[in-house]
């Protein structure tokens, strides 16, 4: 085995240091801009409102549906296309063929999970369901979506995520969501006040009133959900900060210089 360099090692070091702090530093950061009125305003316009319209349009394609993420509204068709579920199928399932041929296969069962996902949603979800689904998505997207995002800070070594710079814009979008829609759910435990029902300007009534008059689902249930999955992405985060902490420091071990 080659000797390793004391630059090799010195990069091993730094990567050390970016998986222990950067997801935290990020999220402390994002927490402390969405505790301002000016800095709030910033990362919902340029951040979570993105992401929380792409958890619409995302859970409405795994459900079959057409839909289009927009600024602050994601139109969606009012009928299923099993047209576009084949398409959605076949462009997943040829993702993870290709992921595997190509010796990716963390991200080759991802696409898998997903196809089987999307054929789950898509065959066994009643209308109501998928629309229900569908609107708890937006918040409930900002929070897995947010989440998948900051985890791209341990893309695998001599990945195009790694080399370049996008894992940290990963990051700091991802960052952004999470904190500005887990801090609202989390401030609504105590304060249903702080729930936005009522109108979107231009896009008609919010999620939540969407699905508490459309739907019957009570305040106290919108809450738990939330926070029950906000809780979840939570629990997610730490295992995966605590398998690319446990990685980065073995090859930080290897390679220091003997």
């Amino acid at each position: 085995m080659p000797a390793m360099s004391e630059w090799d090692a010195d990069d091993a070091q730094l990567e050390l240091r970016l998986r222990i702090w950067a997801i935290p530093v990020a999220l402390l950061v994002a927490f402390g801009l969405v505790a301002t009125g000016p800095g709030h305003f910033l990362l919902r316009v340029f951040f979570s409102m993105w992401v929380h319209e792409l958890g619409h349009a995302a859970t409405a394609w795994l459900c079959g549906y057409l839909a289009f993420p927009g600024p602050w509204l994601t139109p969606v068709a009012a009928r299923q296309s099993l047209v576009f579920e084949v398409l959605v199928l076949a462009a997943l399932a040829f993702g993870a063929f290709r992921a595997a041929q190509n010796d990716h296969p963390a991200l080759a069962r991802a696409l898998a999970f997903l196809a089987a996902l999307q054929l789950g949603c898509a065959a066994f979800l009643s209308e109501p369901r998928a629309r229900q689904l569908i609107y708890f998505m937006g918040d409930g997207g900002a929070l897995v979506l947010g989440t998948l995002l900051m985890l791209t800070v341990y893309a695998r070594e001599g990945s195009a995520l790694h080399r370049g710079w996008l894992r940290w814009g990963f990051l700091a979008i991802g960052a952004a969501a999470f904190a500005d829609v887990f801090s609202l759910w989390w401030g609504a435990r105590r304060n249903y006040d702080l729930i936005p029902f009522g109108m979107n300007e231009g896009a008609g009534l919010s999620d939540p009133s969407v699905l508490s008059d459309q739907y019957g689902w009570s305040a106290d249930l919108l809450v738990h959900r939330y926070l029950l999955l906000g809780c979840a992405c939570l629990a997610l985060l730490a295992c995966g900060w605590t398998l690319g902490f446990l990685r980065a420091r073995r090859a930080a071990s290897a390679a220091a210089p003997c």
